[in-house]
């Protein structure tokens, strides 16, 4: 893609945010279906569309892709207010089961926009207190469980909800990740109500908890902007000394290098000022977490490698692996670990044992 196509979408992204007041492109319907088309691998359709509302006549786009556009951001808007019914409901339903909650990212993060129904959703993440044996009591019909959340059946109104025991997946380094998660357990308990009907962590646990969830996805497949602009609202809100103590732990929970690349993500495309960031900018790193943002969009599924058959995306997924070693090698290493354990442990149990320890299983 072009560095001209990238800079204005850029510049519309910050016109819908309201950090700009103008949009000094010059555009043609070929540029605006690119832009469209843009805001839809980024999960940022419903926020452009409000920088869309604000152009004057003569420079919005073509009707076709403006019919297009506000379609597709109504049901984002229509969806957002489910999910905060929804959201409000759960946190009420185990309310009365005696359990504190938090809703995490999602409807937690679209509150700090200019306009809470325009941020695109995903699954409802909320955390309940107890543990995992307690928290899985509460819940007959739920899904397998994995390391730290289990799923709940999607409702009639196509919501699926992420019950968490733990608060966040956490990093892939054991070492890094028992001292992370004994951080997250007890910052979640200083949680906040708010009018939308539920409770939402602290900034400092939102900073920390959504730095490790970024890095642990930007590694395994990839993060689009709309993590870079919620990670922006977070910052936004944030007070000095939230910024100072986020900071000051970054290195010992393993956060330092994603953390660096993220601050000059934010500052190159939503101009954030280095006071209001947690650490100084990495360039080196940052540049390449942004330009396979742009490549991959969302969670990375928009990226070519997406388009190849198994065998070669498994090994093209090996390949990246290996360089991202230089953007942080203990992560990606623990990554790997991880990797071939899971491979390991979901064997068939007599090719699993043959493999491990050259002996039959049994009969």
């Amino acid at each position: 893609m072009s560095a001209n196509l990238t800079e204005a979408f850029y510049q519309l992204l910050r016109l819908s945010l309201g950090l700009v007041q103008e949009f000094p492109v010059d555009t043609d319907a070929d540029m605006w279906r690119w832009l469209y088309q843009t805001s839809v691998r980024q999960s940022l359709t419903g926020v452009c569309y409000q920088g869309i509302c604000l152009l004057p006549d003569e420079k919005k786009p073509p009707m076709e892709i403006a019919m297009q556009w506000v379609s597709v951001a109504e049901g984002i808007r229509g969806m957002n207010e489910l999910q905060y019914q929804e959201a409000a409901r759960l946190t009420q339903e185990f309310a009365e089961k005696g359990r504190k909650t938090a809703i995490l990212k999602g409807q937690a993060n679209a509150r700090l926009y200019p306009d809470k129904r325009n941020r695109q959703t995903g699954d409802i993440d909320i955390w309940v207190e107890g543990g995992k044996d307690s928290v899985l009591a509460l819940l007959p019909n739920h899904l397998k469980a994995s390391y730290h959340h289990v799923h709940l059946p999607q409702n009639e109104q196509g919501i699926v909800v992420e019950v968490h025991f733990r608060p966040s997946s956490g990093n892939f380094n054991p070492f890094t990740n028992r001292r992370l998660q004994r951080w997250l357990e007890q910052e979640i308990q200083n949680t906040t109500a708010v009018e939308e009907g539920f409770n939402v962590p602290s900034v400092r646990f939102a900073l920390m908890m959504q730095l490790a969830h970024i890095q642990r996805h930007f590694l395994a497949g990839g993060i689009g902007l709309r993590h870079v602009v919620d990670y922006y609202w977070l910052l936004r809100e944030a007070t000095d000394e939230d910024l100072f103590q986020v900071g000051r732990l970054l290195r010992r929970f393993g956060l330092s290098h994603i953390a660096g690349a993220l601050m000059w993500v934010i500052g190159e495309v939503l101009r954030l000022e280095t006071v209001k960031m947690i650490v100084e900018p990495d360039k080196f790193r940052g540049e390449w977490m942004l330009q396979e943002v742009m490549a991959g969009g969302n969670f990375g599924r928009y990226a070519k490698r997406q388009q190849y058959s198994l065998l070669r995306r498994v090994l093209d997924g090996k390949r990246r692996h290996l360089q991202l070693m230089r953007f942080d090698f203990c992560e990606v290493f623990w990554l790997e670990v991880n990797y071939w354990k899971t491979i390991v442990r979901t064997l068939p149990t007599r090719i699993k044992y043959r493999t491990l320890s050259l002996r039959d299983v049994p009969r």
